[in-house]
């Protein structure tokens, strides 16, 4: 089996938005299989369209990708004004290979991102792995709450 391999997009991910680029700067279907990581492994990322993943890529200060040979095995993402506040979307490791480090070295090449790097303040949402971002450092807001105005569009 391939070993991982972590790709770190440049702001925006044009190569993977438009091209499909994976390991190498080869077309290999990426932003295909970037729908299908998320929409078999991320509930609140299910159903979104090739067109609205490249709008998303092209608003994300910082995208990293994991691939083992030609399979999408993780992908995060990042925005950020660049000084005080960067928030990290979509981190994904499917199930049969959390445990292994790939979620940790995704999160911490986010982290490293020239966009994330200086900010005083990175925000993160999680429904199940909080114990997870508890060990990167990540720690609860309180008493900050979070709020939600949800529109009708999907996302």
């Amino acid at each position: 089996m391939d070993a991982p391999r972590l790709l770190i997009h440049a702001p925006g991910a044009p190569g993977l938005r438009w091209l499909g680029l994976g390991p190498g700067l080869w077309p290999s279907r990426g932003l295909w299989k970037l729908q299908r990581l998320l929409n078999q492994h991320a509930f609140w990322a299910r159903g979104r369209s090739l067109g609205q993943l490249r709008q998303m890529l092209a608003g994300s200060a910082a995208v990293v990708s994991i691939w083992r040979g030609k399979r999408l095995v993780g992908f995060g993402r990042a925005s950020s004004d660049g000084v005080f506040r960067a928030v990290l979307w979509d981190v994904v490791i499917p199930p049969d290979l959390q445990g292994q480090g790939l979620g940790r070295q995704l999160v911490e090449a986010l982290l490293a991102a020239p966009a994330l790097r200086g900010v005083t303040r990175t925000y993160l949402m999680t429904t199940n792995s909080a114990s997870f971002y508890r060990q990167l450092g990540f720690s609860d807001a309180a008493p900050q709450e979070l709020l939600v105005k949800q529109s009708s569009s999907t996302g």
